[in-house]
């Protein structure tokens, strides 16, 4: 049996003993009226017991219907039964019994009202406080730093977070002015104290206590209190984002240049090949050894040659790392979109659900797909559909990335992976460079001939399985 039918079935069964208890209580009256106890006087006035009773527990109807029961129960059974002012009797105690009831029946129902309002309150209060505590709770135990200001911009409120953060330690932060901590948030308060909603966030440099400096994001928020508005902000140090993302671009700067420097002079060293075979067959000309600028010629190209030979090498890995195509691409497409969206170009994408891992670097990959991108955004502003499709396939055992454009095409598509090319508008690196990096881990960019626009295809080795997996 559910909650609702055992509350409905004991409200039947106070009902029935609170009818139970009426009836009793009106027989019994009616028999000492009808027996004569009042020795020639009423008792009829006992019947507001019964209405007094009813009065708590029956409804309205109920209540009256009960009023001319005893009503008539006092005419029937008393001394003055049907004599002489009958309907005047009969409506000066319909009218008490009913009053009565009625009346009782309403302070009694005021009164259950205001029991049930005070502790609806009362609830509400406990709830309120319990939360109070535990949102309380988690201001003081949370690792980030919270604040709270006033519309002076003075601090109200700051976690343990918030003191360590910004040097105070154990020491109180009320009252301190947030301009000496965090100078942009002087006059924020004042600016959106009667404003609307503020929801935001910012990035800026933030101070401690002794005056280090530090970069700091900041999320930030008003609302209104009795008191006022105030503003909230949660504030981060990045000091340690900062410090791996520089390192982090200083890594791949020095491997990028590590790869270009090893195209550059894979190049040169084939530019010196060619010099050492004319050298060579210069050697036939009768004279010419004993000639010093052809001898200064020779010791000139077989230095540079040795030169370009010293290759500089970055310490390799035992096992290539294994890349998730799928979040590379989730990050691509953040970083992409919205300058498409800028010069009204539409990127499509399509990209399956599953792809294999991929034996690559993952900042080397992201450094090819935007070059890739760049040179496509470029080349669509000049065109009125301007659309670029990425496209990821498997292949055999390789995973091949596409970025096809509608633009209007390659002029010369065997110049475009050679360096310092004419054509190009900046250093005539970029292809070159891509190239060079996908090649640095076992994969390929090779250009694709279209009807219109043009595509590129960036091939890249499927990660090894360990041993196990593939048993």
């Amino acid at each position: 049996m559910k909650f609702h039918d055992l509350f409905a079935a004991d409200e039947e069964s106070r009902r029935t003993a609170v009818l139970a208890a009426l009836a009793f209580l009106t027989a019994t009256i009616a028999f000492a009226d009808i027996s004569g106890f009042g020795q020639g006087w009423s008792v009829g006035v006992l019947y507001l017991f019964p209405m007094l009773i009813a009065a708590l527990h029956l409804s309205r109807v109920e209540v009256l219907l009960l009023a001319v029961l005893c009503t008539v129960l006092r005419e029937a059974l008393g001394p003055f039964a049907w004599k002489e002012g009958l309907l005047l009797r009969s409506s000066l105690a319909l009218i008490a019994f009913g009053g009565a009831g009625l009346s009782v029946r309403e302070l009694a129902g005021r009164q259950r009202r205001r029991f049930e309002q005070e502790r609806q309150l009362r609830e509400q209060a406990k709830l309120r406080q319990a939360a109070e505590q535990q949102l309380q709770a988690l201001i003081e135990t949370s690792p980030v730093a919270i604040l709270t200001m006033d519309v002076e911009g003075d601090i109200q409120r700051a976690n343990h977070a918030a003191q360590d953060l910004l040097g105070f330690g154990r020491e109180p932060l009320r009252g301190e002015p947030i301009g000496r901590f965090l100078p942009p948030l002087a006059s924020l308060p004042q600016a959106e104290s009667t404003g609307p909603s503020l929801r935001t966030m910012l990035e800026c440099k933030a101070r401690r206590r002794n005056g280090d400096i530090f970069p700091a994001h900041v999320w930030l928020s008003n609302f209104h209190t009795v008191s006022g508005s105030m503003l909230a902000a949660i504030v981060l140090d990045t000091s340690e984002d900062l410090r791996d993302r520089e390192e982090l671009g200083f890594d791949q700067l020095m491997k990028s240049s590590r790869i270009l420097v090893r195209a550059v002079s894979h190049e040169i060293r084939n530019a010196c090949a060619a010099i050492a075979v004319v050298h060579a067959n210069l050697r036939r000309v009768p004279g010419i050894e004993r000639n010093e600028d052809f001898q200064a010629l020779g010791t000139l190209v077989e230095g540079l040659g040795k030169l370009v030979s010293t290759e500089l090498r970055t310490a390799s890995l035992k096992t290539p790392p294994s890349v998730n195509l799928r979040e590379v691409f989730e990050e691509f497409k953040i970083i992409v979109e919205p300058s498409f969206a800028e010069v009204e170009s539409v990127v499509d994408w399509a990209i399956p659900d599953h792809l294999p891992l991929v034996a690559a670097e993952r900042h080397g990959l992201l450094h090819i797909f935007m070059n890739l991108a760049a040179n496509s955004q470029h080349a669509l502003r000049r065109v009125e559909n301007r659309r670029m499709t990425i496209k990821a396939t498997v292949e055999q055992d390789r995973a091949v990335v596409r970025f096809a454009d509608t633009g209007p095409g390659v002029e010369y598509p065997e110049r475009l992976f050679q360096p310092f090319r004419h054509s190009s508008e900046g250093a005539g690196l970029g292809l070159y460079l891509s190239r060079a990096l996908a090649r640095s881990f076992a994969g390929e960019l090779r250009y694709e001939p279209q009807p219109y626009g043009s595509c590129f295809a960036v091939e890249l080795p499927l990660a090894r399985q360990p041993d196990h997996a593939m048993e």
